[in-house]
């Protein structure tokens, strides 16, 4: 049921902004170097992306005045467009290749839109038959199936970054709606033995898992870009080297102002630079899940904490790769990566869950 449209949460429209402030300068630091010598620009990617910026920033207010059932009333049709752009990104001639994988169509990436359509979807379904959540057949099966299709289907780009936070985030929302944990401890044993296969049998996958453990094994191949994103952590210290002035930027780095802008960012602003960014994610994930709590009934409830878990646990896999914490997975860092389709979609799923931020209770 409906309530009363209310103001929108500007503390989670503050913590946003500040993070893209961030990422935008972060950009420009990070590209400079590289922007002038392939472009003779050093402005090339801050001037993109602060039109992607603005662009993402307009979609988010246009989402967030929507009235959120409406992503209820047509998330089916939302997920059916989703399989279609997957199925049709995978096709030679239809998807473009780029560095080793076909994850475009017209420079839009289809497994972005996937994942929030999924969301919709999932939140949809759990409010209409939740109460048999806890029965594996009748209630467990029919998300896990979708689940695995859309995990199938971008795993055939192939993308298992984007693969595993779709399926993270999915057995989040489960369990917020009182699925069994043995059935998902389950599920997450046979997960990660499915992971551990399609990286065993995929060379470079295994790759990045063994040079993971010990990336000086290898320094000037599999193992050099962790460790010039350690040595940009080691160099910041607690104050960073200043802004503008990492040395790691020049040519030795690779994706420095995409998904390791945080290494770079570690290094200019040093442990107080890059702990202020930890804690405007926790306040992120702090007001995504208070708007989920008091939401005005179980979709719109699931509806925010599923953007809100997406995009929390990008950001946790993102800074765990460049730490050196876990594998990496080519997932961009929210709001601070630099990017275009990415950015303009989380940016209107954070609409979406603004939009469900003016229908709360008290």
């Amino acid at each position: 049921m409906q309530s009363a449209r209310r103001e929108p949460d500007y503390t989670l429209i503050t913590v946003v902004a500040l993070l893209l402030g961030i990422g935008i300068v972060m950009v420009y630091t990070s590209s400079s170097a590289v922007a002038e010598a392939d472009f003779e620009n050093p402005f090339y990617f801050l001037q993109r992306q602060a039109i992607w910026v603005l662009l993402g920033f307009g979609s988010m207010i246009f989402f967030a005045n929507i009235s959120p059932w409406l992503w209820q009333k047509y998330s089916r049709v939302f997920l059916l467009i989703a399989v279609v752009l997957l199925v049709l990104v995978i096709i030679p001639g239809i998807g473009t290749y780029r560095l080793g994988a076909r994850r475009w169509l017209f420079g839009f990436q289809p497994s972005e839109a996937a994942k929030f359509a999924f969301i919709m979807w999932l939140s949809n379904y759990i409010a209409k038959y939740g109460q048999e959540i806890e029965d594996f057949r009748r209630g467990l099966m029919p998300p896990l199936l979708v689940l695995g299709l859309l995990f199938g289907l971008i795993m055939l780009e192939p993308d298992l970054g984007t693969s595993l936070s779709l399926a993270g985030t999915g057995a989040l929302m489960l369990f917020a709606s009182g699925a069994q944990l043995s059935h998902l401890g389950a599920l997450g044993v046979v997960g990660a033995i499915g992971v551990f296969f399609l990286a065993k049998i995929d060379p470079e996958r295994w790759s990045r898992i063994t040079t993971f453990l010990d990336p000086w094994k290898d320094p000037v191949d599999s193992g050099y870009q962790i460790i010039q994103a350690l040595l940009a952590f080691g160099s910041g210290g607690l104050f960073g080297v200043g802004l503008g002035a990492s040395r790691q930027k020049y040519f030795y780095l690779p994706e420095r102002h995409t998904d390791m802008i945080y290494a770079v960012l570690g290094e200019e602003l040093g442990f107080i630079g890059a702990v202020t960014v930890l804690l405007l994610f926790f306040a992120f994930a702090w007001r995504g899940y208070r708007i989920a709590i008091q939401a005005p009934d179980r979709f719109t409830s699931l509806l925010a904490a599923g953007v809100t878990s997406l995009i929390t646990l990008q950001a946790a896999m993102n800074i765990a790769v460049v730490t050196a914490s876990i594998p990496s997975t080519g997932i961009p860092l929210p709001f601070l990566s630099y990017g275009g389709s990415s950015l303009l979609i989380t940016l209107s799923g954070v609409g979406i869950l603004v939009g469900v931020s003016r229908y709360c209770r008290n």
